[in-house]
């Protein structure tokens, strides 16, 4: 997903708002949720401080939500794209590609904005953590559809689906922490070949 937000426009209300929600996900991208302030968000979309409360009445919160919804939305839209044809392999290999470019045009700096505010701890705003949860869920009921259209047995189509984002997100992981792509082109093999043959078990 990108790290710039979209160009402003004189008095629209809605792409100031919208400027803020991706202003918020690509710094979450990049330094976790605990260290998105509002400040910087404002730094980064250029919208005028009074604007925080006028879009986003529960503050912060509410704006880290919503970027995490966003980002959410913004890959499942991927994976629509990706899986017009009903193969669930191309569907995951796209994902891959998708995360591995941007891992590298980012120099490593960038990761997935749902892991980083799953992974913090938010006792006291059990609303992000819920959002993370929704990301998660949407892309597995994704992958778990494509492959249940295959004919994968519903809860086995489940099951690889949760491997899917689970493999896909510890290894964006890895790779940041590495600082080189092996963990995911790792995953993307034997993913590749897991999904292969579990099609094959169908025919």
């Amino acid at each position: 997903m990108p790290d710039a937000s979209p160009s402003p426009r004189s008095g629209s209300r809605s792409t100031t708002r919208q400027r803020m929600v991706t202003s918020a996900a690509g710094l979450i991208r990049k330094h976790g949720a605990t260290a998105t302030s509002i400040d910087r968000v404002l730094a980064l979309s250029g919208a005028p401080r009074g604007s925080v409360y006028h879009h986003f009445p529960g503050g912060r919160t509410q704006l880290v939500e919503e970027a995490v919804d966003y980002a959410g939305g913004y890959v499942a839209a991927l994976l629509d794209a990706a899986d017009e044809d009903g193969d669930p392999v191309a569907a995951v290999d796209g994902f891959l590609a998708m995360w591995r470019q941007q891992l590298v045009a980012s120099d490593f700096q960038a990761g997935c904005p749902v892991v980083a505010v799953a992974v913090e701890a938010h006792d006291d705003t059990p609303q992000l953590t819920a959002a993370a949860a929704r990301a998660f869920g949407r892309w597995q009921a994704q992958f778990r559809d494509l492959l249940a259209a295959r004919g994968v047995e519903t809860a086995r189509a489940q099951r690889l689906a949760a491997m899917v984002v689970a493999s896909v997100e510890g290894a964006l992981v890895m790779s940041r922490a590495h600082r080189r792509t092996d963990p995911l082109d790792a995953v993307a093999v034997e993913l590749h070949a897991l999904l292969t043959a579990a099609l094959e078990e169908t025919r």
